[in-house]
This record gives structure tokens, C-alpha cells and sequence, in this order.
């Protein structure tokens, strides 16, 4: 499945198999109708300064973030995946209850945010994004990692994702107590399975079945502590 990530943090799921074609899903999810599409309205009736970008600004930003995608010096030769996780980890904060977290304000530049344990690495991410940054400058921050992620997708062999600009940046750290954020929002990949246990011991960490011990936990927390508060359902 995909991830679209909305202007004020709300993400969306598509399932390329549900419609057969990716170009109709993402004309649906991103129709005037659509929750992607609400929620982007929303945030941008309580955003200070929004910049909305003209489509030849967009469309040079896309051609030059394509020219940063395989990078034969980083990992497997690719900075896509890096990027799509730094979309999520933007995004994955987001609280539907309470309307805070998400892509709308790019948190992580600020030294709170960026030391949760789950965003670990991903200063990499937005260094390498600094350059696009510094070229086009009217792009908030909050923008170009989520179209870096589009970008990324794309790149990869997925389909072009319709983008939406408007996210703003936060202007400071200030946000994060304003607006009661809290360590914990993120999945995090080892939540209530037992203590690390070196390979030569791993028996010792799993059921009857096979499974971790604990895994039941962590199922529980990726979709209810994670998915349901971010407004997803169990089909999405």
C-alpha cells in the first residue's frame, strides 16, 4: 500500500489492487470529495502563512529531485527509500482527536522532535534535501519532504502521486508544547515484545508458534495505538 499524506498530516491509504488502475485511485483519494482532500482545507483555515506553489515551481522542484534520487554513495544506491520514510515519520505523528502532529510544520528541524528514537537517521534524509530547499526557497519545508516522498515513490517504479502544497513550517520549538505533543506517536518496531536477546538465545524468545513473545502487543499498539489515532480504519 501507499501512504498519501495530506496538508495538515492526515494520511490516506491506497491499495494499488483496489481500484485495478493507480492513475483512478489517485484521482479518487485526491478528488474534492475525498478525506485526503477535507482534511488539506482544514489545515489551511488555521495555517498563518501558506505558500501554495505555482506548477511551474512544482514541476521544476519534482525534475530536480529526481536528480537526487540514486546517489551510487548512500546505502543500496537509492535515496527514495530515505526520503518516503521521512514523509511518514513527518507524518506520522498525526493525531485526527486532537488535529496536531503530521507533515504540517516539519517538527524535526527542531532538536526535540528530531531526537525521538524512531526518527533516528533521518537527519541524513533532510540534508540532502537542503539544496532543493536553498533553490527554491518558496517551498516550505513541511512541502518538499512530502513531494520528495512523491518523487521517491514515483522513482521507484510507483505511479505520479497528485500533489497539494499549502503545509507551513513552524516558525519554532514553541509548537511542541503548545500543541501537547509527546514522544510515543510513532510505531515503534520493538513496542511490548520481550527484552533483546542475542541470536545464539533466541529460542528463548519465542511462543509455541514461532512468534516473538509479545508480539500480540505490538500488533495492538501499530493499530490501535498508531493507525486508529491517526483516523485510519481496519480496511485502510
Amino acid at each position: 500500500a501507499f501512504l498519501l499524506f495530506s496538508a495538515n498530516g492526515g494520511v490516506t491509504a491506497f491499495q494499488p489492487a483496489v481500484p485495478k488502475t493507480a492513475s483512478a485511485a489517485f484521482s479518487r483519494i485526491s478528488s474534492p470529495q475525498s478525506k485526503l482532500y477535507s482534511s488539506y482545507l482544514d489545515s489551511l483555515s488555521s495555517a498563518t502563512t501558506a505558500y501554495t506553489l505555482d506548477p511551474d515551481t512544482e514541476n521544476a522542484v519534482r525534475e530536480e529531485l529526481k536528480l537526487l534520487m540514486d546517489n551510487p554513495s548512500w546505502d543500496d544506491g537509492s535515496l527514495a527509500p530515505i526520503l518516503i520514510r521521512l514523509a511518514w515519520h513527518s507524518s506520522g505523528t498525526y493525531d485526527a482527536a486532537s488535529g496536531t502532529g503530521g507533515s504540517n510544520g516539519a517538527g524535526m528541524r527542531y532538536a526535540t522532535e528530531a531526537a525521538d528514537p524512531e526518527n533516528a537517521g533521518l537527519e541524513v534524509a533532510r540534508a540532502f534535501l537542503e539544496p532543493v530547499k536553498r533553490k527554491f526557497p518558496t517551498i516550505s519545508y513541511s512541502d518538499l519532504w512530502i513531494l520528495a516522498a512523491y518523487v521517491g515513490i514515483e522513482h521507484t517504479g510507483g505511479p505520479v502521486v497528485p500533489f497539494t502544497s499549502g503545509r507551513t513550517d513552524h516558525p519554532d520549538e514553541s509548537y511542541w508544547q503548545a500543541k501537547g505533543m509527546t514522544y510515543g506517536r510513532l510505531p515503534a518496531a520493538e513496542k511490548y515484545l520481550c527484552p533483546y536477546t542475542p541470536m545464539d538465545q533466541l529460542s528463548n524468545s519465542l511462543d509455541a508458534s514461532g512468534k516473538m513473545v509479545g508480539w500480540e502487543g505490538l500488533c495492538s499498539h501499530v493499530r490501535n495505538e498508531v493507525f486508529y489515532r491517526m483516523g485510519f480504519d481496519d480496511q485502510e
